[in-house]
């Protein structure tokens, strides 16, 4: 038919955490799909229909893990009428924003250019980028913003085991390059997003909003984490006191200590507007406080477990600890900056015995299930609070003989393992 609306394509460059939900929503919303990632075993399952990662949200749609035409050819850029680039934005060493991923996936979009294209950006940015790095790409290689390309920025709010919040239902922010290119964007996401959609009034702005809503957790995790630290000398249980206060219902939000901060957001995102006010001359010292506490809870979890075997008169040397859990959280197999790393740096340099186990990330485990990993065990550091471990019962540390625990997520029931004869070290909660 003439009037029949022509079916839309979208192109979705980095299918991990970030692109791969977001490219089958594409696909339920019955827009042409493509998928651009470089790893191409992660592309071969995704055309089979598996998964390259353990996700609720994936395995509850896996039929439309077939819909997305996933590729390692930049060519299929070329077919697509919406861009969205979903690639890492890591730290380096120095806590720099590593921008390498994302400026050669705007080489590639230049290379690949459809006229008239939405580009949108998800990666995590700090403000300024689209403006200062992305836009000159796109217009040195001859492209004219406004009517080649449209530039826009929706930043990711992707939470990896959320049962309830997913890409189709977490309401968005909305940034662009120019008004015609924000109504674009807007009526992109409102067709497969089934939330409140917010537009800002600059792409700054929204670069913004993502590192505030990370900067705001760490800040919060890290006063936490520090009451934690000054509880523990004042013997006051920190959990017990979060729960109290979070009875007022009003001015306050309950957030909790733990083994140090993981994932792929909150223990970066900071540094990004770290740096980028350092270049215009404004030194954040609060956001540089927060991260310093949050980076020194992996060695206070190890120390607290090397108070543990002094009282019962046991060296760190060459006593088989375990490292139970490996993800930065519950219930999925991210590994991106999670604790559990360091804290086993800081048990080799210590030259403890070292078993790892986590049943979501079974090739880096030491040992095949729960049952060999307590027998194993004189002590245990709880890294990761996934179900399997905080459903435990308690019997089944004594019953192993595990004479010491460090609780580093404070999920583990205190007093029944206290009341067993264990030494019990949690994180603020003696």
């Amino acid at each position: 038919m003439a009037n029949e609306k022509k079916v839309q394509s979208v192109a979705i460059i980095g299918l991990g955490y970030v692109g791969l939900p977001l490219a089958m929503r594409c696909a339920e919303k019955d827009y042409e799909t493509y998928g651009l990632d470089l790893d191409k075993q992660k592309v071969d399952m995704i055309k089979r229909g598996e998964s390259p990662f353990k996700e609720k949200f994936i395995e509850e749609r896996k039929a439309s893990l077939k819909k997305i035409k996933a590729s390692t050819d930049p060519a299929i850029l070329k077919h697509a009428d919406i861009v969205v680039v979903c690639v890492p934005t890591p730290v380096d060493e120095k806590f720099f924003p590593i921008l390498t991923p994302l400026s050669s996936a705007m080489e590639l979009i230049v290379k690949n250019h459809k006229a008239g294209q939405l580009i949108m950006i998800e990666s995590t940015i700090n403000p300024g980028i689209c403006d200062e790095i992305l836009m000159p790409i796109l217009v040195q290689a001859g492209l004219k913003e406004g009517a080649d390309f449209f530039l826009g920025h929706c930043p990711e709010r992707i939470n990896p085991g959320d049962i309830k919040w997913n890409v189709s239902n977490i309401p968005r922010v909305l940034g662009a390059s120019s008004p015609k290119g924000l109504e674009m964007a807007k009526k992109f996401y409102e067709s497969i997003i089934d939330a409140p959609i917010k537009l800002m009034g600059s792409i700054k702005e929204a670069e913004a909003c993502k590192v505030v809503e990370n900067s705001f957790r760490d800040i919060n995790i890290a006063f936490v984490n520090e009451l934690a630290k000054s509880f523990d000398k004042l013997e006051i249980d920190i959990k017990n006191v979060i729960d109290g206060a979070a009875t007022k219902p009003f001015a306050f939000m309950a957030h909790y200590p733990g083994r140090g901060v993981g994932g792929h957001c909150i223990p970066v995102d900071p540094y990004y507007l770290i740096e980028r006010a350092k270049e215009s001359g404004f030194d954040h010292k609060f956001l540089r406080t927060a991260r310093e506490i949050n980076n020194s809870m992996p060695n206070y979890t190890v120390e607290a477990m090397q108070d543990l075997l002094n009282e019962i008169k046991l060296p760190m040397k060459d006593t088989t600890i375990g490292v139970m859990g490996l993800s930065y959280k519950a219930n999925v197999d991210d590994l991106r900056e999670s604790p559990a790393i360091k804290i086993i740096s800081e048990l080799k340099k210590k030259k403890a015995k070292i078993i790892r186990y986590d049943p979501f990330i079974k090739k880096m485990s030491d040992v095949p299930d729960l049952k060999t990993f307590l027998k194993k065990c004189t002590a245990i550091i709880l890294v990761t609070n996934h179900s399997e471990f905080a459903t435990l019962d308690p019997k089944e540390f004594k019953k192993n003989n595990i004479k010491a625990i460090v609780d580093g997520m404070n999920c583990l029931e205190k007093e029944k393992i206290k009341k067993l004869g264990i030494k019990y070290h949690g994180i603020g909660r003696k």
